[in-house]
């Protein structure tokens, strides 16, 4: 990349934003993926067929476990995974605030309480020395997240879960094909989560999984999943209360092919962060993504490719290179907002500014920059001028505003 690739221009600030020159995801589908879902639109079994189970046994030998219970997201996955625990009223989990906020709002959805502590700032995840300290009586799980691809210190989490005899629920839902010395993500826990919507390394359409050991939990959410219905009870008959948590077999033969080239799309989108990595280097003002060294034994699934600018940038900083980005036609995104600064989360556990600080002050610079499958070198080229352009511009406007107030 020449130097004018990063030279800064005044990025376009008060236009409206053009059409998209390059989106911020793109769902990889194949033609072998459609003819499978064709195959089913054809047959006779449009849910609850064969292709169901099919896809749980591919998807139970990616995750490294016995069992996996397909579901209609990986929100549903969730909160069957905390229901299956014995997770609820004022029950405490110890969780991330820097995550989707489904993470924590599968606890309310059994009246259980999220139980948040801030994050390392090297990894974006959940900091596995602040859990012991969270621990109290009302104590009952983990739930740690593998927060865009990247593992969560499992062995740690493991440590203190031993210790103080609680559950622990992987949030795996960014991490498919993600691991620690091998171990697949998903398979540390009592059970784990996965969601496959359009924009996550493989998709279903929308869809998602829990994952166990647990011949139990299994059965518990392969009944919930169904409105209650046993193995074996006749149609209209419930055992237990459930929830219309099914997953087609249109979605599940989506998923079947998306499986069988699953490693062929994980070595795709290390590509495409491998061509970020270089290109971005060399823009002042960015921080590239958290990323695990060689030695640690830990393998990243690259679910997203979000920057950091740097501590000198406000959060208003942010906002005008978002908007200048956009401007470009440059699909982007602030990634995440901190669950406890939602307006519910305050309103209901009285959370405020301050509470984690680092959560926060990461999400007030993180920018999710276009990431997909098939994202060319071109494009990527073009996101980092346009980067390089948007952040300039900011770094002129501060520092004119700071000469005229002097």
């Amino acid at each position: 990349m020449s130097s004018e690739a990063v030279a800064p221009a005044t990025p376009v600030a008060t236009t409206r934003p053009r059409a998209e020159v390059v989106p911020l995801s793109s769902p990889d589908v194949s033609d072998a993926d459609r003819q499978r879902v064709l195959d089913v639109l054809s047959g006779r079994h449009l849910s609850l067929g064969p292709v169901l189970p099919a896809f749980e046994q591919a998807l139970s030998q990616a995750a490294g476990t016995r069992f996996a219970v397909a579901v209609n997201s990986g929100t549903s996955a969730l909160h069957l995974a905390v229901k299956a625990a014995g997770i609820g009223d004022g029950d405490e989990v110890i969780t991330t605030p820097f995550s989707f906020v489904a993470s924590a709002n599968c606890m309310l959805y059994e009246r259980a309480i999220p139980r948040f502590v801030d994050i390392d700032i090297r990894t974006y995840n959940i900091d596995a020395t602040q859990i012991e300290g969270a621990v109290n009586g009302s104590t009952r799980g983990i739930l740690p997240v593998h927060v865009f691809g990247y593992p969560a210190d499992m062995p740690a989490i493991l440590r203190i879960a031993e210790a103080r005899r609680l559950s622990v629920i992987e949030d795996s839902c960014e991490a498919i094909g993600a691991g620690i010395h091998g171990r697949p993500a998903g398979s540390f826990g009592n059970s784990g989560a996965f969601a496959f919507y359009p924009n996550k390394q493989i998709t279903t359409g929308e869809g998602g999984a829990l994952v166990t050991d647990d011949p139990e939990v299994a059965r518990l959410a392969r009944s919930w999943r169904n409105q209650g219905r046993g193995d074996g009870s006749a149609w209209l008959q419930h055992e237990r209360l459930g929830y219309n948590y099914r997953l087609s077999d249109i979605n599940c033969a989506l998923g079947l092919g998306q499986l069988s080239r699953l490693s062929g799309i994980l070595a795709d989108r290390q590509r495409v962060a491998s061509t970020y990595n270089n290109l971005l280097a060399r823009v002042p003002g960015v921080i590239l993504p958290p990323q695990p060294a060689a030695e640690s034994g830990v393998q990243m699934s690259w679910f997203v490719y979000v920057i950091r600018l740097e501590d000198e940038f406000s959060r208003e900083d942010r906002g005008a290179v978002l908007e200048a980005l956009r401007a470009e036609g440059i699909g982007c995104n602030n990634y995440f907002a901190p669950i406890h600064l939602q307006s519910f989360y305050g309103e209901q556990f009285g959370y405020r500014r301050g509470d984690f600080p680092i959560t926060e002050h990461v999400a007030d610079r993180t920018i999710a920059l276009p990431f997909f499958n098939q994202l060319t070198e071109a494009q990527a080229d073009t996101v980092a001028r346009a980067l390089g352009r948007a952040i300039g511009g900011v770094s002129r406007k501060s520092v004119a505003v700071g000469a005229i107030a002097q």
